[in-house]
């Protein structure tokens, strides 16, 4: 069973998983090997491939699924075609040449984080080929990628959303219908702002606490308990505390989510001075040689700010 609320926020319902449908997977990073493999697990029939073919063969291998010499290879016969990479140059290639080998009305489904105006030309020209197409970036770290109860949020077609449903609900908990194409990409910008913004005021609280002299346990017990308290808090102070930046989600990953909300931002003419503060933080901690590491390594700038460490 999952929770899905529809793109009002008014109601909710929850449905059994009730199809199974021919997926092609492209891309098995740290997230889509892991849904991927949700998906494998649920009885889907999935052919995948990767930009580095051995981590495929090793997928493949591992799974008993089909391994695809190219996307287009991958496409051919699948009802469904899933992208899970870096940016939206790489969704643009990919479902150009996905698209070659595709039947006319194959739905294409990206859950990168590639921000509304890409995902909007992604679909665009998706539609122009005659396919079908979800902006549907998700939310959740490689753990709950690993165990299936990622967020997901999807622009598009109320059709096409029950189509994917089964899919989602695959790899997913909380399945959003977002509205139309490109507001997934939008609800998922600005969660990740919001997120990075909460884990920069922990690793500053951590900070001052730490020259003051509080117990640091203390704080975070009280802080997490109160009004105060937060997932970053919770997620994040102990890996801060410790300065174990074992990547769950990359710095940089994190910093380019802000940039496109920034640029969202821009593109409506609201200000958002505390995105523009935490863009500048990440970038500080990139440069200082964090950017594969977990976005907790933020702290770097703000300690090197502060002319101190935890």
């Amino acid at each position: 069973m999952r929770s899905i609320t529809n793109d009002s926020g008014k109601k909710s319902i929850t449905l059994d998983i009730v199809g199974r449908v021919k997926v092609a997977f492209l891309g098995l990073g740290i997230m889509g090997s892991r849904m991927a493999a949700n998906l494998v697990a649920s009885g889907h029939e999935l052919t995948v491939w990767n930009r580095t073919q051995a981590t495929a063969e090793q997928f493949g291998a591992d799974h008993a699924v089909a391994v695809a010499a190219s996307p287009r290879a991958a496409a051919t016969g699948a009802e469904l075609v899933i992208t899970m990479v870096v940016d939206g140059d790489q969704v643009a290639a990919l479902t150009e040449q996905a698209a070659a080998g595709a039947a006319p009305g194959t739905l294409f489904v990206d859950c990168s984080t590639i921000g509304p105006a890409a995902a909007v030309a992604v679909g665009a020209a998706l539609r122009e080929r005659g396919m079908r197409f979800l902006d549907a970036p998700v939310t959740g770290s490689s753990p709950r990628a690993q165990d299936g109860t990622l967020t997901f949020m999807v622009g598009g077609e109320a059709d096409d959303f029950a189509h994917a449903l089964p899919a989602f609900e695959a790899m997913g908990e909380l399945i959003v219908h977002a509205g139309v194409s490109g507001q997934g990409q939008v609800v998922k910008v600005i969660n990740n702002t919001l997120a990075a913004i909460n884990a920069a005021a922990v690793g500053q609280a951590l900070l001052v606490a730490s020259q003051a002299g509080a117990d640091l346990d203390a704080v975070e017990q009280v802080v997490g308990s109160g009004s105060g308290g937060s997932t970053m808090m919770s997620l994040k102070a102990g890996p801060m505390r410790a300065h174990d930046y074992s990547t769950l989600f990359k710095l940089d990953h994190m910093l380019k989510d802000v940039r496109l909300c920034l640029t969202e931002a821009a593109a409506r003419q609201v200000p958002f001075p505390l995105a523009d503060a935490v863009e500048r933080i990440l970038a500080d901690s990139s440069a200082l040689g964090h950017g594969e590491d977990d976005f907790a390594a933020l702290l770097a700038a703000l300690e090197q700010d502060a002319g101190t460490a935890l």
